[in-house]
């Protein structure tokens, strides 16, 4: 049975042969169709190319008239090589012309041909052409002569890839599709624009021999390294509270039960009985269930081609025994980082001054990377669909952070405009940095305290750049998150104490660790749960599991011996949490008493302000914590009832609807009253538009992303406050809607010259 497949064999290693060959592409083109045809015993064969303007170029032909070469076009859409283009799916006919698909080119000459086979020529699941046999006479093509002909398929797709066609391609017609622009739309994480090349932080494997010698002992390869890729699942599984940041138990279990599927294994062998090595086996079979799941619209088929993509990615590192991430210290100029998803620990490894931006698949504003990307200024767009199996490492790629586009591959005037745009912020940037060490004082003499949000050691250089007065917001939990393992008390006390150092007489306020939800830590076991974001997380955790609370407090009481400790718990929901989490701090703070050792001279212990519950206790709240700070994100998710991370519903609130706004406006009313600050630390502070509605409803303390420090004390010296209060709480009370009050803002802003 296998006999009848020597004949693909022998036509990869004389494909090879021709390959290597010394000649022009379209010399080597012309003689891979004759052989192609000669093999199948076909009187035709043709290769299209796809083309950047998304029609399909004839390439090379056996049988056909060779003047239509280069001559001959086709839509997308249009006859039976597009349809096999636009479904990435073989077809096989006895009757061509009788297909309703079926187009006649008169100058090709096809008309005395019955039979057709047809497949896509595929790259990372993308059809980059199509590869056809003819006959005059109606047969039905075996299974053997398809997959043959599919295998072979992947010796155009290296040629095609690798750039060789480029310069056939028909004038005007911008080259093959793998040099295709393109505008990818996601959400923008940090604010910036990046210029630069494509950097995979999972390099491909680059196949560099697909031809087998050897088949059988491909085959032993093959076992060889499936035996290791499950073994080192097992050992994953195995290890427990060890599972490295990002592989979560459901998705180790997914690998698993993929690793041992009959099917793919099966499938995998196949392709080596073709006659290819072990390796392109698996880069061949990948492309054909990529084809096949990215044409599908159930979410969960879409999902588990991410989790395929990542376990045959897994297996080709292990054939060929190269690195699963990129070498961080590799990295090369003007880098544009691009990931299906990294923990923020990944991305602190990359030498920061080589790295121009990063993209990312999965992750959202919210994801602990973004924060890290926010923090180091990286400019950073996230939720980019598909961007890993639609770039090349080395494209030209353009990133604007504020906008979320993604440009690759982009043209020259293009890549001009955004260059220009880049010097624009940077002039910008200066001129912020001259107002550094001026006071956050509006035109109307009302002083805003304008504080900084950190969470790592690399933040606080911040502190003196941008004039910050402080850390209004320390993210403990991201210091966690790097570490390999749960941080001692002694190690935490040593941190705390280097970051209060550097501050120096510059308050810093330690949120206390707000983990769970979608905030995992890399060696504590996730726990499921059907909506994480209202289940057990931050304080909730540290109630529940005391020793890890007190331990913090322990850690952070020590650091601050004879200064200022300001200490800050997220999401509390009830007074009672409150009273109880003061409790055990109370008891850290007396024990450190009862050693006779030297504690914090002045303590201020906070709540923020996240769960809309607490907003209908303020008083009770605000006469006994220290003071308040408005985490604007979740309460925004919760107030709302929209999970921020979903993009079906993630725009459908506005932060300056009025219901929120007045709920907002109750703190600093009451916090006056009460004689305590409130503050506000979330990401509506950072906005230009909506730091206005704050100052106009009365807030007069933001902590903010170091990049936002500049553009919003600029607006705070520009400003009329009195001018601005009066507009929102007329709009507030006449009821303008979100869009009308957004427009109301901004004529005001340009009205009274403030450039943002």
């Amino acid at each position: 049975m296998r006999g009848g497949l020597v004949g693909p064999r022998v036509l990869l290693r004389r494909l090879r042969e021709v390959m290597s060959e010394h000649a022009s592409a379209q010399a080597r083109l012309d003689k891979i169709v004759v052989l192609i045809a000669s093999n199948m015993v076909a009187e035709v064969c043709s290769v299209y190319v796809a083309r950047a303007d998304n029609t399909l170029e004839l390439y090379a032909t056996e049988g056909l008239k060779r003047e239509a070469v280069h001559l001959t076009t086709m839509r997308m859409d249009e006859g039976l090589v597009g349809l096999i283009a636009r479904e990435a799916q073989p077809l096989s006919l006895s009757d061509a012309q009788s297909h309703p698909a079926f187009s006649y080119k008169p100058e090709t000459g096809e008309e005395i041909y019955a039979s057709f086979l047809g497949v896509p020529i595929l790259r990372g699941g993308n059809a980059i052409g199509v590869l056809v046999v003819q006959n005059r006479a109606a047969r039905t093509y075996s299974e053997e002569e398809v997959e043959a002909l599919q295998t072979t398929a992947m010796v155009l797709a290296e040629m095609i890839a690798g750039g060789e066609l480029e310069a056939l391609a028909r004038p005007g017609s911008g080259g093959t599709a793998m040099r295709r622009v393109l505008t990818l739309s996601g959400q923008g994480i940090a604010d910036g624009v990046g210029l630069g090349h494509v950097v995979l932080h999972e390099p491909r494997v680059e196949i560099k021999n697909l031809v087998a010698d050897d088949p059988e002992r491909e085959l032993q390869r093959l076992a060889a390294g499936l035996e290791q890729l499950r073994a080192s699942i097992d050992d994953l599984m195995d290890s427990g509270a060890l599972i490295p940041a990002g592989e979560t138990r459901d998705v180790l279990e997914t690998f698993r039960m993929f690793a041992r599927d009959r099917g793919w294994v099966h499938r995998l062998q196949e392709a080596i009985h073709t006659g290819l090595t072990a390796e392109a086996a698996v880069e061949r079979v990948q492309s054909d269930i990529r084809a096949r799941l990215l044409r599908q619209t159930d979410p969960y088929l879409r999902e588990r081609l991410h989790d395929l993509d990542d376990l045959a990615n897994r297996l080709l590192h292990q054939l060929t025994g190269t690195a699963f991430t990129l070498a961080a210290d590799k990295l090369p100029e003007n880098a544009i980082l691009v990931a299906r998803t990294m923990g923020p620990a990944a991305l602190l490894e990359y030498q920061r001054l080589k790295l121009r931006g990063l993209v990312l698949e999965e992750g959202g504003a919210t994801s602990h990377v973004a924060i890290v990307a926010r923090a180091l200024g990286i400019p950073t767009v996230g939720k980019v669909e598909g961007v890993i199996g639609l770039v090349e490492p080395g494209d030209a790629i353009i990133i604007d952070g504020g906008t979320g586009e993604v440009h690759v591959r982009p043209p020259v005037d293009l890549q001009s405009a955004y260059a220009e745009k880049a010097r624009l912020r940077a002039r910008r940037q200066e001129q912020y940095r001259a107002l550094r060490d001026r006071p956050a004082l509006s035109k109307d003499g009302v002083p805003v305290e304008i504080q900084m949000n950190a969470g790592l050691l690399v933040d606080l250089p911040n502190l003196d750049e941008t004039g910050a007065t402080g850390v209004g917001l320390f993210r403990t939990e991201i210091l966690f998150m790097v570490a390999p393992s749960l941080p001692r008390a002694q190690a935490q006390e040593a941190l705390y104490r280097t970051i209060i150092d550097i501050a120096g007489r510059r308050p810093v306020t330690f949120r206390t660790l707000d983990i769970g939800g979608d905030k995992v830590l890399p060696y504590l076991r996730k726990i499921d749960e059907e909506n994480p974001a209202l289940g057990w997380r931050a304080v909730r955790i540290g109630l529940d599991r005391p020793a890890l609370l007190r331990t913090q407090f322990r850690a952070l009481l020590g650091a601050a011996r004879e200064r200022e400790l300001r200490v800050m718990l997220p999401m509390v929901a009830t007074f009672e949490e409150f009273e109880a989490a003061r409790a055990m701090f109370l008891r850290e703070r007396e024990r450190l008493r009862r050693l006779g050792q030297s504690g914090p001279k002045q303590v201020h212990l906070g709540v923020m302000l996240e769960v809309p519950s607490l907003l209908f206790d303020l008083e009770r709240v605000f006469d006994q914590v220290d003071f308040v700070s408005i985490g604007t994100n979740d309460l925004l998710q919760f107030m709302f009832a929209v999970d921020r991370e979903n993009p079906r519903v993630a725009t459908r609130f506005d932060p300056l609807h009025p219901s929120f706004l007045k709920a907002l406006a109750r703190v600093p009313a009451i916090a006056t009253e009460k004689g305590k600050p409130v503050s506000i630390c979330g990401e509506m502070a950072g906005k230009p538009i909506e730091a206005l509605a704050l100052l106009g409803l009365g807030f007069r303390a933001f902590s903010i992303s170091p990049s936002n420090i500049g553009p919003i004390k600029a607006l705070v010296r520009a400003v009329d406050i009195g001018a601005l209060e009066a507009l929102v709480w007329s709009r507030l009370e006449r009821g303008s809607d979100p869009a009308r009050l957004r427009a109301d803002l901004a004529e005001f802003a340009a009205a009274h010259d403030l450039a943002f």
